[in-house]
């Protein structure tokens, strides 16, 4: 499954990247009709999205979209549960761009943790990920284990 979510569910579209899931958000785009462009692009992709008047638009135009009803993310995930989406963290999406993470060389792992102020070897103590485009470093520390805490949550 590959989604588009509107400027509605930009937590949601969070969660479903580090779930693995290809994700992108409205508010990552320039553009001036949000609504026309969700409408007529990306229809190779599930669109989500809290806007009722919206989804009866791309019901009728026989576009896949999913209502999302609740506002709290936590309910919001359990929505996306009963869809099928698998809720287990996996790292192989960047959160903030949707990109595919690997693991990073030495070099960029040193000039991360050096830019972040990051003072203990991160690679000697963790698996790391890294975002090209986003030069950005992931690993399984603490916000890891909140956001495992955080999943318990799911219904």
């Amino acid at each position: 499954m590959r989604f588009i979510a509107d400027r509605m569910l930009g937590k949601l579209a969070t969660w479903l990247r580090i779930f693995g899931y290809d994700t992108l958000y409205v508010g990552d785009f320039d553009v001036e009709d949000e609504d026309l462009f969700l409408l007529e692009n990306f229809r190779d992709r599930i669109l989500l999205t809290r806007d009722r008047e919206l989804y009866l638009r791309a019901s009728k135009r026989n576009r896949e979209v999913i209502f999302i009803n609740n506002d709290s993310v936590i309910d919001q995930i359990s929505e996306m549960k009963s869809f099928g989406v698998d809720i287990r963290i996996k790292m192989d999406r960047c959160s903030v761009c949707n990109s595919i993470l690997r693991k990073p060389t030495d070099e960029e792992a040193r000039d991360v943790m050096e830019r972040e102020g990051i003072q203990e070897n991160l690679k000697e103590r963790y698996e790391l990920w890294y975002c090209e485009n986003c030069r950005k470093l992931y690993w399984l520390g603490s916000h890891y284990r909140n956001m495992v805490k955080f999943l318990e949550n799911v219904k």
